[in-house]
């Protein structure tokens, strides 16, 4: 049978998870940290003349996470073992003691027992894969502040669909009259989160993008001066 949690222990489940998720935020912003010292470094460069190439080197500290349904499935381990350094590698399996776990700097294990298709493993194995995935991935979507209350705020609007998706979040987020949200979004050059934090904290486009940078990109920081 499988297990089935109550309220509380779904809680404590979702407990165990943050710190490897702080972890994966904290590598996530010195990922942005350094790449924004790149993109600095190379503007002064270009400034001076020089024709040095920066896109390269090793300058970013990602995370990657590896699934394996069971403990035969090759491939998964090998995404560990080339994975770069600097990389936080996190081991996901659904059986106890697998190699994934032991190659992996981080692992989560859920035990999702035998399938009810002997071997389809797509079926408890991945459903139960799919939702810690889920988990970390929206908690960490918050915590780097892509979100703003229930909205998607960090949106490339690199179409007219997502240009008026981003519109329509401004919109909802700062409650302004229709001329003001597009007169913001055209000043933020098209950043959906430097046009809410100017219309809520009452600030220009540059200063907008200031307080989101001290914020580390969370909107409710940037303007908690302000809005409370």
């Amino acid at each position: 049978m499988p297990r089935r949690f109550t309220p509380r222990e779904a809680n404590k489940e979702l407990r165990e998870i943050r710190p490897l998720v702080e972890e994966l935020v904290a590598h996530r912003r010195e990922q942005q940290r350094l790449q924004a010292q790149r993109q600095a470094l190379a503007h002064r460069i270009a400034g001076n003349g020089a024709g040095i190439d920066v896109t390269g080197g090793s300058l970013t500290v990602d995370t990657g996470t590896s699934v394996n349904g069971n403990e035969s499935t090759a491939g998964s381990g090998g995404g560990i073992a080339f994975s770069s350094a600097g990389t936080l590698t996190i081991g996901l399996a659904c059986v106890r003691d697998s190699e994934l776990a032991r190659r992996a700097a981080r692992a989560i294990e859920v035990v999702s027992g035998p399938e009810v298709v002997a071997g389809s493993t797509r079926m408890k194995a991945g459903t139960a894969q799919k939702l810690v995935l889920n988990t970390i991935s929206t908690i960490a979507m918050v915590r780097l502040g892509k979100t703003f209350g229930n909205l998607m705020v960090d949106v490339q609007a690199s179409n007219e669909k997502l240009r008026a998706r981003a519109r329509r979040a401004v919109a909802i987020a700062t409650a302004a009259a229709e001329d003001e949200v597009a007169d913001a979004i055209a000043a933020a050059d098209g950043d959906t989160k430097v046009a809410i934090v100017s219309l809520l904290a009452g600030v220009d486009a540059q200063t907008a993008r200031s307080r989101l940078t001290a914020a580390h990109g969370v909107i409710r920081e940037a303007v908690a001066d302000v809005v409370g």
